[in-house]
């Protein structure tokens, strides 16, 4: 199979990480519908993803970094971040509604653009790039605007998302951090430590839901004791939808900066509610769904802020491949470009896959 150059590289992996992402949210609507146990439906798809992996490795069909100590103390900052995050946004939606997290989800990439220029050696993003970010968040407000609960709510329906935003924006850039520091082998190890640390905290998380109690009272008094098939075939399909996230979201992250990829989860959350409203919500505004573009609008205009280092301009997505390459191998080292893209384009003769 032909090498891709490190433009393709980006550009695979924000459609693997957007067609994963948008997936899953789907396929999670979907479960949900039949077993309402997030936190459970999370634990199992995070254990069925390290069966999955490590399956792979006895099967040797990829390699995977051992455990070691010293690998896992950064990752569990990581996991705080992230069980926190999760804990914060149910939280939020049990006091707001969907479309205030919106808004604040939207805030995220701003927050990031100041770590990354802070703190992991990015410019400042440019007028252009802060005027997209601007319209994101313009165009998520007045999406949310259109919804009467959010015209509606008080300022303490605004303290869970603040937080929520927060958490996210420090989770996203301490994310961006650990490629740059931890020195995994593979493209697998990211997936395995954020998993196997990861699974624990979901399973308090399910604890503090109550969802234990929950789930046996659904499964006696509305299943009779028995999983209908369809919700397990869709826990099967999630978890490997969730393989592949693990995958084509580490490999983004490590191919961009950590402000470009909190904007490519924003831009994914909007085209996720923009499909959803075209399937499912036949009585959504046309002025909501107008404001939606203009998100989606202004993610298209935020350009990537070169490393400190380099001492150029933003380069677009079109920039040329030797130009671009300097700006991926600022963010990760060259010898280990080629060990990240291994599950993915270093095998000859191979289809490529999520690992």
């Amino acid at each position: 199979m032909v090498a891709l150059s490190p433009q393709q590289m980006v550009i695979a992996s924000v459609l693997a990480y957007s067609f994963c992402s948008g997936s899953m949210v789907l396929l999670n609507k979907f479960t949900l519908h039949f077993l309402p146990f997030p936190s459970l439906v999370v634990s199992v798809q995070l254990l069925a993803c390290i069966f999955i992996i490590y399956g792979a490795k006895f099967a040797g069909i990829v390699q995977v970094d051992d455990i070691k100590w010293e690998y896992v103390k950064p990752y569990l900052l990581y996991i705080f971040f992230f069980s926190t995050g999760v804990y914060c946004n149910m939280r939020s939606l049990n006091v707001s509604n969907v479309e205030t997290i919106i808004v604040f989800r939207a805030l995220s990439p701003i927050i990031v653009a100041f770590l990354d220029a802070l703190f992991l050696g990015r410019e400042w993003p440019s007028m252009r790039s802060w005027g997209g970010l601007i319209t994101l968040v313009i165009g998520a407000y007045g999406y949310a605007s259109f919804d009467e609960k959010f015209q509606t709510q008080g300022l303490s329906a605004y303290s869970w998302p603040s937080l929520y935003t927060i958490i996210i924006a420090l989770e996203m850039a301490y994310g961006k951090k650990i490629v740059k520091s931890v020195p995994l082998k593979t493209q697998s190890g990211p997936v395995i430590y954020t998993n196997l640390i990861g699974f624990i905290p979901m399973l308090m998380l399910a604890n503090v839901g109550s969802e234990y109690t929950k789930f046996w009272d659904f499964l006696w008094t509305k299943l009779d004791g028995k999983i209908p098939p369809i919700a397990l075939f869709l826990l099967f399909l999630g978890s490997i939808v969730g393989t592949g996230i693990g995958y084509s979201s580490w490999w983004c992250r490590g191919l961009v900066s950590a402000t470009s990829f909190t904007l490519i989860g924003v831009m994914n959350k909007c085209l996720t509610v923009l499909l959803n409203t075209f399937i499912w919500d036949q009585h959504a505004k046309p002025g909501g769904i107008a404001c939606l573009f203009v998100c989606i609008a202004g993610g298209m205009v935020y350009q990537q802020a070169p490393m400190k280092s380099e001492g150029k301009p933003a380069s677009p997505i079109t920039a040329d491949d030797d130009e671009f390459k300097a700006d991926i191998e600022s963010d990760v080292p060259s010898t280990e470009i080629k060990e990240m893209t291994k599950p993915f384009i270093d095998k000859p003769g191979s289809t490529k896959r999520r690992g």
